[in-house]
């Protein structure tokens, strides 16, 4: 038998280290070659390592949260001598890691939604023992081993992981372990009717919510953002969406109003080029984009990710509708590839039924422009000398100050404003002065 000592692997786009998002193998465990081994995290990606080899855990480095260097023991394995001989350098390529894409809230930076791209594993044997890792027995020594997507579930149940036996190896907490708790009768409360809530609970910001804080705090620092609230009256529009939907077909896509404000944003940017751009800090450029490619922020249960609807000035109604659903489900699902996820030019964002009335969004870096929709209501508003009722929807929408003056960010809410209570307008070709 001989150690085997794995590096972690050069995950590409100059990654200098990556955090330990969440280990899926302990010391004394079996593993297979290729088998998941660990999640990571650069600061574009999150990669799902595998294991280069088949054999016995000896030591790990690092814990949820930890950052190991590239080139840095990262898994030492005992394995037979019979391959020893496959692992020598030059043998043959490592496992790929392969990149989990994954996308920063809306209004994170589009960078980090990012995948790394897969890098050859770096490694070599060693016939005498490696040195320890630090926290050798992580899994033994009152650490909780759970995936992050099982910690999120215990986090919303209410359920303290440390007071689980988990089923999986090791002791691992798997998902049936945190349905059984959950499903546990509830303890008995106070006379009063109201239990006693002293304890208190430590969440480590690692993985995407880490990511997530990084790219807010860089976009809130870095650009002097300037908001503009307009009230519209979509009226009009949601007697087109409700008649669109009486008469779609029965596999379309259900019409929201993000279709329709994507399809008229298209046509406002035609006049507004100047929000229709990326800012290239490291060179002091600039990029306007005549292809309109938006954001979508979508919630998932990691956190919100931006998948990008591509050249939607080129799509129809219906084909915007489907693609949105479409990079909706495969971002919620974890599926969305590293295009699906980049390249945004402006962000559209909403809450649906839970947008309030206001709000004040965050620029998704390089973008300079974000539009944020609010919930649609009826109110009594004064039309020709009369009080009546109509649906009012809020535009809530967010520039980059230092290249959208206020007087360009007023107008172009107030002709994306026009075309919404206006709808047919969306439709008509733009009449070209002569």
């Amino acid at each position: 038998m001989s150690q085997y000592v794995f590096k972690m692997p050069d995950l590409g786009e100059g990654t200098v280290d990556a955090e330990i998002v969440a280990w899926h193998t302990q010391p004394g465990d079996e593993v297979s070659e290729d088998q998941l081994i660990v999640e990571v995290m650069t600061d574009k990606a999150a990669v799902e390592v595998p294991a280069p080899v088949s054999g016995r855990v000896v030591s790990i480095t690092g814990a949820p949260g930890d950052k190991v260097a590239v080139g840095s023991p990262l898994i030492v394995f005992e394995v037979g001598e019979s391959a020893a001989p496959a692992l020598a350098p030059g043998a043959g390529s490592m496992p790929a890691p392969a990149a989990a894409p994954v996308s920063a809230a809306a209004p994170v930076s589009a960078s980090a939604a990012m995948s790394a791209r897969g890098a050859e594993a770096k490694s070599a044997p060693q016939s005498a023992p490696a040195p320890a890792a630090a926290d050798p027995a992580p899994g033994r020594q009152g650490r909780v081993m759970a995936s992050p997507a099982n910690r999120r579930r215990a986090r919303e149940a209410g359920i303290d992981l440390s007071a689980l036996v988990g089923s999986g190896p090791g002791g691992r907490i798997l998902r049936d372990d945190v349905t059984a708790a959950a499903q546990r009768p509830a303890a008995p409360s106070s006379p009063r009717g109201r239990g006693v809530a002293a304890e208190t609970s430590e969440i480590k910001v690692i993985g995407l919510r880490r990511l997530i804080a990084e790219r807010m705090s860089e976009a809130k620092r870095n650009i002097p953002h300037f908001s503009y609230v307009e009230e519209v009256d979509v009226t009009e529009l949601d007697s087109l969406r409700q008649h669109l939907n009486a008469s779609r077909k029965d596999d379309a896509a259900g019409m929201s109003y993000l279709p329709l404000v994507v399809m008229a944003l298209t046509r406002v940017l035609e006049s507004f080029p100047q929000c229709n751009v990326l800012y290239d800090a490291a060179r002091g450029v600039l990029v306007r984009h005549r292809a309109v490619h938006v954001g979508i922020a979508t919630q998932t249960p990691d956190g919100l990710k931006v998948p990008v609807l591509r050249n939607a000035e080129s799509l129809g109604l219906w084909e915007v509708a489907a693609e949105i659903r479409r990079l909706a489900e495969r971002a919620r699902s974890n599926k969305a590839s590293r295009d699906e996820l980049a390249g945004s030019t402006i962000t559209v964002t909403s809450l649906g039924k839970l947008g309030g009335i206001a709000s004040t969004p965050i620029i998704n870096a390089p973008e300079v422009a974000i539009i944020g929709l609010n919930k649609a209501v009826l109110r009594p508003v004064v039309l020709q000398d009369a009080v009546v009722v109509r649906r009012i929807m809020n535009l809530s929408s967010s520039f980059d100050h230092r290249f959208v003056d206020g007087y360009d960010a007023a107008a172009m809410i107030q002709a994306l404003k026009e075309l919404l209570e206006h709808p047919a307008m969306i439709f008509v070709p733009k009449v070209e002065s002569k």
